[in-house]
């Protein structure tokens, strides 16, 4: 028996293959760190620092001082439950009108392609379009959308003189954000679910059917069972991008009448209170709750693949 040596010119020529093979994809991976290790890295190293610029000679090492504010201060708490509010609202919400969509849209109907394009259009409006759409032509007392139904309804009873002129942003200022969020994020969930329904064992379904199974026990015990995981991914998706809304707060109600969630906070503790040291700590605190969020959605990803890759 014979064994085979591997001189080290051989070594050298593999190992310069391999990096030859890396080198094209030198330039993106070195932009990828610029772009977000460094920032990130920046961010760690300023938390730890007491550095208010309204105090410029009153700077240095806090340590873990930015931290303890943050998980101390009231408003900064405030804000964390109006982020944990905001997006379990938004998610579940839109999570169940994702999927009844998805149902109907999975049905073959004559023109089905056009109202699928047409539900997905909330999803790509810019997310800042989307919520100055709610705020002045839907919510707004004088002309908006609600206010002009309730008009035409009250007007059908002879009474549209004293139809009610509510400020819906004013009576409903978390309502109204959630409002705008679910109607931009429902078509995503409906993207997900669809795909997940379209991945269904037609041959088993057909074969319960014909074994007198009926919508309702086919709908139980088999369409529920294999989108769970569907239903997990978008869940966790979504969460990941509610956790980081900005544009919605900012636009639809500033901050104000108790709307401020996390991502608003830091934003105010930045360029308003210019705390650099503490929107620092609250920045890393979001990126490693959006992380830990993260984990499982790879890990739910990587379980619908191995799942693909069995059938």
């Amino acid at each position: 028996m014979t064994t085979m040596r591997l001189e080290p010119t051989m070594l050298v020529t593999g190992r310069r293959e391999v990096w030859l093979r890396r080198i094209p994809l030198l330039p993106a991976l070195i932009f990828m760190v610029i772009v977000t290790q460094l920032p990130f890295v920046a961010t760690l190293i300023i938390s730890f620092v007491h550095w208010n610029a309204l105090y410029p000679t009153d700077v240095g090492f806090g340590w873990f001082q930015n931290y303890a504010a943050v998980f101390t201060d009231g408003a900064t708490l405030q804000s964390v439950l109006v982020t944990i509010g905001l997006t379990v609202g938004v998610v579940l919400i839109s999570l169940v009108l994702g999927f009844v969509v998805a149902l109907l849209l999975d049905r073959k109907f004559r023109g089905r392609g056009i109202v699928r394009t047409i539900m997905i259009a909330p999803f790509l409006i810019v997310p800042v379009a989307s919520a100055l759409v709610w705020k002045h032509a839907i919510l707004n007392p004088s002309y908006g959308l609600f206010n002009g139904t309730l008009t035409w309804i009250w007007g059908l009873f002879g009474q549209a003189s004293h139809a009610p002129q509510i400020d819906w942003v004013t009576a409903q200022p978390l309502a109204s954000v959630m409002a705008a969020l679910i109607w931009q994020w429902t078509p995503f969930m409906m993207l997900i679910l669809l795909a997940g329904l379209t991945g269904r064992p037609l041959d088993v379904i057909e074969a319960a059917k014909i074994d007198g199974a009926t919508n309702a026990q086919i709908f139980r015990h088999m369409t529920l069972p294999h989108m769970r995981q569907y239903l997990e991914l978008a869940a966790l998706l979504g969460c990941i991008y509610i956790v980081q809304n900005f544009d919605a707060v900012f636009t639809i109600t500033s901050g104000g009448l108790g709307t401020a969630n996390l991502p608003y906070t830091i934003y105010q503790t930045f360029f308003e209170a210019l705390d650099y040291g503490k929107a620092s700590a609250a920045g890393v605190v979001v990126v490693i709750g959006s992380m830990i969020i993260a984990t499982f959605v790879l890990r739910t990803v990587s379980s619908l693949l191995k799942e693909d890759g069995k059938r």
